[in-house]
């Protein structure tokens, strides 16, 4: 036996590069499953409620705010916008006496935080068509059907807009919805009733600047009369308490002060009927 025959020999593994493909694909699908389940983000503005997809269903309670989070693979999220947003509703509508009127809506919503869980198991994410939209609707319908068209066009618009929204945020507070508010924007009437609105305004506001005028004028001649009847009564008073004697003294007292001044003058004595003198300037 030659010594090359006893001695051992070695084999160098082959390498099957199909099958560290495969793994590599399997690696690859893994991941790819897991980053979008298992590693989750909650972008600004958002919230997520856990769908335990076998131990309970939704976590109503547990709510996931923005940030990182992980999850397991089963599970899954349902993310809801929490920042506020807006909507318009055009409807028409009737009045107190029948007629009928075209209003248009405008409003703002969101979830109510915190509170997705419930809103998701109760409504789910078409809140606004099944609930916030009928809710207006009704609570408009049912506030201006209590008014006259005129009073919807003018003296009372706020009051019904801010009737509409408390209705409104009433019923859809209990189902875990914010109402942030409702405006009236427009409120279209036939022409011929808004003509007429408009000149019974017109009338009513000359109406009121005339009474304005005659109340004024009324005030005036009630201090005119008080004036005069204190300048009668003041004058009663001084005729009572004067005399000759007193208004030839005070003749008197004149005369002198008018002698005593710089200016020339001829006073002659006893020139007028009552005794006093009687002062000329030259």
């Amino acid at each position: 036996m030659s010594l090359g025959q006893n001695r051992p020999q070695f084999k160098l593994p082959e390498f099957n590069i199909g099958k560290y493909i495969v793994f590599a694909f399997i690696f690859f699908f893994l991941f790819t499953i897991l980053s979008n389940t298992v590693f989750l983000t909650i972008e600004p503005g958002m919230e997520g409620v856990l769908f335990k997809r076998f131990s309970g269903g939704i976590d109503k309670e547990k709510v996931y705010n923005q940030g990182f989070h992980v999850i397991m693979p089963w599970n899954k999220v349902f993310q809801y916008e929490i920042r506020t947003k807006e909507g318009e509703e055009s409807m028409s509508v009737l009045s107190k006496n029948g007629l009928t009127i075209q209003v248009d809506l405008s409003y703002r919503y969101m979830p109510k935080s915190g509170r997705i869980g419930y809103l998701h198991e109760e409504i789910g994410p078409n809140y606004l068509g099944r609930i916030i939209i009928p809710e207006i609707r009704s609570a408009t319908r049912e506030v201006i059907g209590k008014y006259l068209p005129e009073e919807l066009y003018s003296t009372k618009r706020e009051a019904i807009q801010d009737e509409i929204f408390q209705l409104t945020l009433e019923s859809c507070d209990n189902k875990n919805i914010v109402v942030d508010a409702i405006l009236i924007k427009e409120v279209a009437l036939p022409d011929n009733l808004k003509t007429s609105i408009e000149q019974k305004l017109q009338e009513e506001q000359l109406a009121f600047q005339f009474e304005f005028k005659l109340d004024r004028e009324r005030k005036e001649a009630e201090r005119k009369i008080i004036e005069a009847e204190a300048k009668a009564a003041s004058n009663r008073i001084l005729n009572a308490s004067l005399t000759d004697k007193i208004l030839r003294d005070k003749g008197i007292e004149a005369t002198m002060e008018l002698a005593a001044s710089p200016n020339s003058k001829v006073v002659i004595i006893g020139g007028t009927g009552d005794g006093l003198p009687l002062i000329l300037n030259n």
